[in-house]
């Protein structure tokens, strides 16, 4: 189906999502016309065999990693397992890739969260080496290979690379780096600002800003029960800003929500989550998020691709319902 616009939408992360219902929503969004599914990772299901899955159950639409942590696995690993899916969905893969937090890093991996952005380089530039079929002999801060190369020819040499950063050193590396950028939490009227920063690292690599895709990572529930759908995307903010560290919490402040982002992350640490997700103020709301009727959807959507959004993806609160989830799926569907 052809669109007016591009968009994506992230799988959801139940906890007790079915292989059925995966394929299903896959299927229901590449048949709508969305440009391109994101599977995440986090701690639950690993996303390169949920992508594997849907790889052989789609046809056309796009499959991304959404997030994929630079601690997670060597970037060997990475190069070898996304240039495998390249070719098992004939190739139809992009590598999206973050660094996560200090808390998922140090308590779920057992690592140190160290030189994040050095890592995040040095992930990308061996990638591409392996990816593009070279002997890998490179000599970075980090890692220091030699002499492999990978053992088949990649169907795509040059696979998609986005990366998902939040502060300025993180989004001008993605500048210069990569092929995209996912922010999330931005607030829509920030959107043009925070790419200055992106802009800022292209032209210091001799890049056009026009070569990177923004593509903005956007809780979302349309729901004829307007009060529910508002409240799941509250408590999927609250946890982001009062569970996930510092990094959402000083990111909202510096867009011009710290009073709230105050409130929310003080309720948090007392154990006041309902108090919490009540500090996600009903403009706080509106800047991040979409909720509300499919006409607001519609509208909210053309905003962001109008203040600079190439590929606004829709993030699906945790507890949003299965209808929920298909609804807004169905109803800010691209050609709807």
């Amino acid at each position: 189906m052809s669109s007016p616009y591009k968009i994506g939408i992230v799988i959801p992360y139940w906890s007790n999502i079915t292989k059925t219902e995966l394929i299903e929503i896959a299927r229901l969004a590449e048949e709508l016309g969305y440009n391109s599914i994101w599977v995440p990772e986090m701690w639950g299901r690993d996303a390169f065999s949920l992508l594997t899955l849907l790889a052989l159950n789609t046809k056309t639409v796009k499959l991304g990693t959404g997030i994929v942590s630079v601690f997670s696995r060597t970037p060997a690993v990475i190069a070898q397992t996304i240039a495998t899916l390249d070719e098992i969905s004939e190739g139809r893969m992009i590598l999206g890739l973050g660094t996560s937090g200090p808390i998922v890093i140090k308590d779920w991996h057992g690592l140190d969260f160290e030189k994040p952005l050095q890592r995040t380089r040095e992930y990308v530039e061996i990638i591409r080496i392996i990816l593009i079929g070279e002997r890998v002999n490179y000599e970075g801060e980090i890692f220091k290979l030699k002499n492999f190369r990978l053992l088949f020819t990649p169907i795509r040499k040059n696979i998609p690379i986005y990366i998902a950063s939040l502060g300025p050193k993180n989004v001008r590396l993605t500048g210069e780096l990569a092929d995209g950028w996912i922010p999330f939490l931005v607030p829509l009227e920030f959107l043009r600002d925070a790419r200055k920063e992106l802009e800022s690292g292209a032209k210091a690599k001799g890049r056009d800003l026009d070569q990177i895709m923004v593509c903005p990572y956007i809780p979302a529930c349309i729901s004829r029960d307007v009060d529910s759908s508002k409240r799941v995307v509250q408590e999927h903010i609250a946890y982001y800003l009062g569970g996930m560290g510092a990094f959402y919490y000083e990111m909202i402040s510096r867009y011009g929500f710290q009073d709230e982002a105050n409130l929310i992350v003080e309720a948090w640490k007392r154990g006041s989550k309902n108090q919490a997700v009540q500090g996600v103020s009903d403009t706080m709301l509106n800047s991040i998020a979409i909720v509300g009727t499919k006409d607001e959807g519609k509208k909210k959507l053309k905003e962001y691709i109008q203040a600079g959004a190439d590929l606004p993806i829709l993030i699906f609160p945790p507890k949003s319902s299965r209808d929920m989830v298909k609804e807004t799926i169905r109803e800010l569907a691209p050609g709807s």
